[in-house]
């Protein structure tokens, strides 16, 4: 069952529901979708995402649902929240192929980056994206982050190494952006 938590144009984002596990776990032991993830070479079964949720809804994490037919899209949230210096870090990803390249990352984003702002009293949030994930880092452009620094050779996928972009926004430029 999903919560109406946050609420946009195309989605909404709600609390994360563990009998999931399994839709999260045949996203997640799929190449083309965990590709531009830090778990690319890990092995995860129904139960060990059960335990990963259960351990991810008890933090700021939620789930990314389509507002017309209230299907499970991907997640998105903080980690490493530090209210004492007001910064977190944020991921998302987005599992369900059919929703890719439509905006509902951005927006879904959007709805967390507003909510750690007012709700959390967040000043600064961090992100981390690797330099081959074009799609990504087009969206976090449009949203209003900013590149802060990259981490060299850093990933190596495919015999290949890539940069790791660190990309951070502040609350101001947040608002400036969408005059909230």
């Amino acid at each position: 069952m999903y919560f109406r938590k946050m609420i946009g144009k195309k989605c909404y984002l709600s609390p994360m529901d563990i009998n999931d596990a399994e839709i999260y776990t045949g996203w997640l032991n799929d190449l083309e979708v965990i590709e531009n993830l830090s778990i690319y070479n890990s092995i995860i079964n129904t139960g060990t995402e059960k335990e990963i949720l259960e351990k991810l809804s008890k933090e700021h994490n939620y789930s990314i649902i389509d507002n017309e037919n209230n299907e499970l899209i991907g997640s998105c949230g903080f980690i490493e929240l530090d209210h004492l210096n007001q910064t977190a870090e944020a991921g998302i990803f987005i599992g369900n192929k059919k929703y890719w390249n439509k905006g509902y990352g951005t927006e879904a984003f959007q709805l967390l980056l507003d909510y750690g702002f007012k709700a959390l009293n967040i000043n600064n949030i961090i992100l981390r994206v690797y330099s081959f994930n074009e799609r990504a880092i087009k969206s976090y452009n449009k949203i209003g982050f900013k590149v802060i620094g990259k981490r060299r050779g850093a990933l190596n996928r495919g015999n290949k190494t890539y940069d790791i972009i660190l990309m951070d926004i502040l609350s101001n430029e947040f608002y400036e952006k969408y005059n909230s």
